[in-house]
């Protein structure tokens, strides 16, 4: 894990501060860093806008760190992005790590490899604001390529809605240095044809986007089983049942060679996850 240890082996990751007032937002962070968690990380999705939401989160706290999973490219310019990272570091050390995303939306003549390559060489020339200041940098990343670029360019990969064997193969790309942090969603539900029914719903957009898809075909599933949301495929992107069950399988993304994973309570309403962040603590902390 390197320059990664004080993350610890487990972390958060939630949508649920994209929604919440300011208020609540502290007042989570707050009781989050009381259970033990060392890290929270969030996305760049619903109008939150990546580096404020990360600012709000590292001045609410003394010791957690603030992971952008990620801050997408599209959102600011590569000099914006640099000068944004270099300012969080600059004034909590160490306790903010920046991912960089493409994002999901395919954007018609742009290949993201491409795209994120030509971003990294913006943010790290000499004239950048803040280049003088280091920065911890991850990269979304599925495929080979990306990886290799998060390897190469960055200090390794955060991947997102992946399997145990995704993390095998991922760990083989990156080699044994690079940092590798992997999100996996967990379902606090014990009925099969319940769990699978909450689990596909909250699937349903990564099931029907292509990048995505492209992941999944790559890992091996049909296409029949990426249509139809099948049992195995929903089984293995979603680990659901009790808390034991829910570790054990957690677990295995460690041993796979995940240095960090970072764990994404479903099924709740916002603001309601607390009960189990709580509960997660206690087995995983």
């Amino acid at each position: 894990m390197g320059a990664f240890e004080d993350l610890g082996t487990f972390g958060l990751y939630s949508f649920e501060f994209e929604q919440l007032p300011a208020a609540r937002i502290r007042e989570s962070v707050q009781e989050l860093e009381e259970q033990g968690w060392r890290s929270f990380w969030f996305p760049e999705v619903g109008g939150r806008e990546a580096f404020s939401l990360a600012s709000l989160i590292l001045s609410s706290t003394e010791r957690i760190r603030a992971v952008n999973a990620i801050a997408q490219i599209w959102a600011r310019d590569a000099r914006s992005a640099r000068g944004g990272g270099a300012l969080l570091a600059d004034a909590y050390p160490g306790r903010h790590v920046l991912g960089l995303g493409y994002g999901g939306q395919r954007r018609p003549g742009v290949k993201p490899l491409a795209a994120m390559r030509e971003y990294l060489d913006a943010m790290d020339a000499p004239d950048a604001p803040g280049a003088e200041t280091p920065i911890r940098r991850v990269l979304a990343a599925y495929g080979p390529k990306m990886l290799e670029l998060s390897r190469d360019r960055a200090a390794g990969a955060h991947t997102y809605h992946v399997t145990v064997a995704h993390t095998v193969q991922a760990r083989e790309t990156l080699g044994p240095v690079a940092f590798l942090g992997v999100e996996h969603p967990v379902l606090f539900e014990s009925d099969a044809t319940e769990a699978r029914a909450i689990a596909r719903e909250h699937l349903h957009p990564y099931l029907n986007t292509p990048f995505n898809v492209e992941k999944f075909r790559r890992l091996g599933y049909t296409e029949d089983e990426i249509t139809h949301g099948a049992d195995r495929l929903v089984d293995d992107l979603v680990f659901w049942g009790d808390l034991d069950t829910i570790v054990k399988k957690l677990r295995d993304h460690v041993d796979a060679g995940a240095d960090h994973v970072t764990v994404q309570v479903i099924g709740t309403a916002p603001g309601e996850s607390m009960p189990h962040w709580r509960r997660l603590a206690e087995a995983l902390l």
